[in-house]
């Protein structure tokens, strides 16, 4: 997964936005932080609650990490390389699912 791969995913979602903060490039959806792209390019942040980070954590180390820094906090840093588009996008989706209105999820499920 490439950048700008990641960034052709992010957007293809309804209503997703890109836009810079905090150093790096964002996608938001609804006001709300979809992913993260860090500065290095190698690897993005986004919210996932700690059950699912748990399972992610121990199905796939080499794509999904913590640091002390974020151990407390309801997200995780993915590591783009070995990550394949299918899987950032099935991953990104779900959690469009949680951050976008209500109407735009049951409109996207419908194909409108």
């Amino acid at each position: 997964m490439t950048p700008e791969a990641l960034r052709a995913v992010a957007l293809a979602l309804p209503g997703a936005e890109e836009g810079f903060n905090m150093g790096s490039v964002v996608f938001k959806v609804n006001g709300k932080v979809l992913c993260r792209l860090l500065s290095d390019e190698t690897a993005m942040f986004t919210g996932v609650g700690f059950d699912e980070r748990e399972m992610l954590l121990e199905a796939r180390p080499d794509v999904f990490h913590i640091t002390p820094h974020y151990k407390d906090y309801p997200g995780m840093l993915v590591n783009l390389g070995p990550m394949e588009r299918a899987e950032c996008a099935s991953f990104l989706e779900a959690r469009w699912r949680q951050i976008a209105p209500k109407r735009a999820v049951k409109d996207f499920d419908a194909g409108i």
